[in-house]
């Protein structure tokens, strides 16, 4: 059987069997502390009486700083295993292949659903989850998956344009099934509870699994094992190492320059983008809202066609000739205005109405990645796509714990805090955009001058000087 080079159905399983849960992880953790807290059944029916201030049963507070705390939890023993394997993997699959940076994050994955499905099934105690999420890192998490997709499909492109479309059409595809599956979810649970939905995904993530080991091709053909060769392989920790450090060493100090300002944005635009995302389900369970999981569930869908509509926004103002940077600004520009009008929202049409001015906010990520990747070489892709999936890892786990610890501190006062500090802190992406629009290099030929000492002949001149600024 011939494979395929196609890595954009694995996103799409993965990305449908992932979002069918993700909108009840939060809600089952809700829903069982409710019970442990208050020892009442939690009404799921009728949400009035939940929500009446003069209850004098409701105990939202209680229950919505006992779940950011879980949350934090979470986050905390799942940040550091996550990340090792991140860097490890996606750095040592230049050397070893894209595949193992794909195939175990999916078995990760798979395992922590298992373990979701068991909890939930047999009523265990829920702090096990914590032990899944630690176990279930130490295979990678999505920021591996991804790292290893992104490689994948920059080992196949050649043609900078069609490597940032194609790179857009994987964040499209993401947000195009997981809005399927969020759509779902609130029906799902509420027709079959939460066992069904937890089966059904790993079903669905077992199918991934059958089509990443037998199915999909490696773009990256290991090199045969020399046994006259003096130097042994290196281990993945040499190999990480080795490769950060050619990312950096052979070229001018302008690109590294601008790589480093590029991953910067990218991790600081990522942070303040997760940290207020992370809080969205709770923000809409807490009062005045005390949305049923029908409307978290249509809220989650509508969240995601954010990656449908950036991608439409890349690939008509790609087409157009609009400069990458005015792409990149318009996304933090739109992540900026949705997460102020979050704060403000209280009532169920404004919470709906806050995602119009989000539906460009996925934009700079494409465009980021491909222009990081079309000013490194070709061998250096893994390393680079490591060091950009091991800074939004620890940026979106860091992002999530502060937020969530800020969020259990502030819900009693204001709950829309954290977005607004969501939107104050995407002024550092801004100011990282000017610096790169000042610096201004020319994305093809600093690859071309890198490709060029990879024989080691001679040092890299790089006329700084003549470089047009980059767009």
């Amino acid at each position: 059987m011939k494979g395929l080079f196609l890595v954009e159905p694995l996103v799409a399983v993965y990305a449908f069997a992932s979002f069918l849960i993700y909108p009840l992880v939060q809600q089952y953790v809700y829903r069982r502390l409710w019970q442990e807290l208050t020892n009442t059944t939690y009404p799921v029916s009728d949400n009035s009486s939940r929500c009446d201030p003069s209850n004098t049963s409701s105990h939202h507070e209680e229950v919505q700083k006992a779940a950011s705390l879980f949350s934090l939890y979470t986050d905390l023993f799942s940040m550091i295993p996550s990340l090792a394997a991140t860097l490890i993997l996606v750095a040592y699959s230049d050397q070893r292949g894209r595949k193992i940076t794909i195939i175990l994050p999916l078995i990760g994955s798979l395992f922590y659903t298992l373990s979701f499905l068991s909890v939930s099934f047999f009523e265990l105690d829920l702090y096990l989850l914590i032990v899944a999420s630690f176990v279930s890192a130490l295979f990678g998490g999505l920021g591996t998956f991804l790292g290893g997709c992104f490689s994948y499909i920059a080992d196949l492109c050649e043609d900078g344009q069609e490597k940032t479309l194609r790179m857009a059409v994987v964040d499209m595809v993401i947000g195009l099934l997981s809005g399927v599956a969020s759509l779902s979810t609130g029906y799902f649970l509420r027709a079959a509870g939460f066992n069904w939905p937890f089966f059904t995904s790993a079903l669905f993530q077992c199918v991934n699994l059958v089509y990443a080991v037998f199915v999909l091709e490696e773009t990256v053909q290991r090199p045969p094992d020399d046994p006259l060769d003096g130097s042994p392989r290196r281990t993945a920790m040499r190999q990480l190492a080795y490769g950060v450090y050619q990312l950096f060493a052979g070229a001018s100090r302008r690109r590294n320059v601008l790589l480093v300002l590029l991953l910067l944005l990218f991790s600081s635009f990522s942070f303040a983008n997760m940290g207020g995302l992370s809080l969205i389900t709770l923000y809409e369970l807490n009062q005045p809202l005390c949305w049923t999981e029908i409307l978290i569930g249509y809220g989650s869908a509508l969240s995601t066609t954010v990656f449908l509509t950036s991608f439409v926004g890349v690939t008509v103002f790609s087409r157009c000739g609009v400069p990458n940077l005015i792409i990149i600004l318009i996304g933090i520009l739109s992540v900026m205005a949705g997460m102020t009008l979050v704060a403000f929202a209280k009532t169920t049409l404004m919470m709906f109405l806050v995602r119009l001015p989000m539906l460009l906010a996925i934009m700079p990520f494409p465009v980021l990645r491909s222009m990081m990747s079309k000013i490194v070489s070709k061998t250096e892709q893994g390393a680079l796509f490591a060091c950009l999936a091991c800074l939004d890892s620890v940026s979106n786990s860091v992002a999530v714990v502060l937020f969530s610890s800020l969020y259990a501190a502030t819900v009693t006062w204001y709950p829309g805090f954290c977005f607004l500090l969501s939107a104050g802190l995407c002024v550092i992406p801004l100011a990282l955009l000017g610096g790169v629009r000042l610096l201004g290099v020319e994305e093809g030929k600093e690859a071309k001058e890198v490709e060029a000492l990879i024989p080691g002949e001679e040092g890299l001149a790089g006329d700084e000087n003549d470089n047009p600024p980059l767009t």
